[in-house]
């Protein structure tokens, strides 16, 4: 499996505090089936902007250097972000297309998929516009866990009219397995029974509250929606990031009634 969204990088934000946990969180990742984690520290939130890419990759290189040392078969590490979505992001999206790397925003494992967070509390005022803008620079937007986002998932034909756009649906494990209450699991559920969910990560913040690891939510998601879509949403997809090629095309993925094909 491949986890896309995952905060592992220690002392940079709300994820592991020390080196000792980030690798904890990567053993953690590894002992469960994952193969890739894709560190994805916030950038550009209110708390965390984390600006400049030199001091992020070289905690991931210190961290990969540690798992190396301490495990026979460690998970392979890429770096990423979890770019909050606000002013300025499309002209810091102009900077890096045109070789900046500063202002964060930092792709998936340099790939053109982007990992965007929207507020959870205050709705984007145009977000087909939004959407549709960085699709036309260039990049492949994947949304943040969108059954977080009561705003947003509340309103199924705006999400099917994102996804139609070009934007992509990363949903959390733990929101599947009901970890968030009911009314999250119902959510994410909902989009997966739409067929509308491309990606399932784990959001992994810390070894208790939000560990890593995907084994449980894709055994859940495989018991009621199929092993052929579970596997679509933890290998497949996540795989056509890394290596930086569109996903499978819709006719071959899901049919209208999100049964898989």
């Amino acid at each position: 499996m491949i986890d896309l969204h995952l905060h592992l990088l220690p002392g940079i934000d709300d994820g592991p505090p020390t080196l000792e946990r980030a690798v904890a969180m990567c053993r953690r990742a590894g002992e469960d089936g994952c193969t890739d984690l894709v560190a994805t520290p916030h950038q550009r939130h209110e708390f965390w902007w984390n600006g400049e890419e030199e001091p992020l990759r070289t905690l991931k290189d210190e961290l990969e250097t540690e798992l190396q040392a301490r495990m026979d078969n460690p998970p392979r590490l890429h770096l990423g972000a979890e770019v909050r979505v606000g002013e300025g992001l499309l002209e810091a999206l102009d900077s890096r297309a045109e070789g900046g790397s500063e202002g964060g925003a930092l792709p998936l494992a340099g790939s053109r998929y982007l990992l965007l967070e929207l507020s959870r509390y205050v709705p984007e005022p145009d977000p087909a516009g939004l959407i549709h803008e960085v699709v036309v620079a260039g990049w492949r937007p994947i949304l943040a866990h969108p059954e977080q986002i009561h705003w947003l998932v509340d309103d199924l034909p705006l999400v099917e009219r994102l996804v139609g756009i070009g934007a992509m649906l990363q949903v959390t494990g733990a929101s599947v397995l009901g970890s968030y209450g009911r009314a999250t699991r119902d959510r994410a559920r909902a989009l997966l029974d739409a067929g509308l969910a491309h990606f399932l990560a784990s959001d992994g913040h810390d070894l208790d509250a939000r560990p890593p690891g995907l084994s449980a939510a894709r055994a859940a998601v495989g018991r009621r929606w199929g092993d052929d879509v579970a596997e679509l949403l933890t290998e497949t997809n996540p795989r056509a990031v890394l290596d930086d090629r569109p996903l499978p095309s819709p006719d071959e993925t899901f049919s209208q009634n999100g049964t898989h094909v």
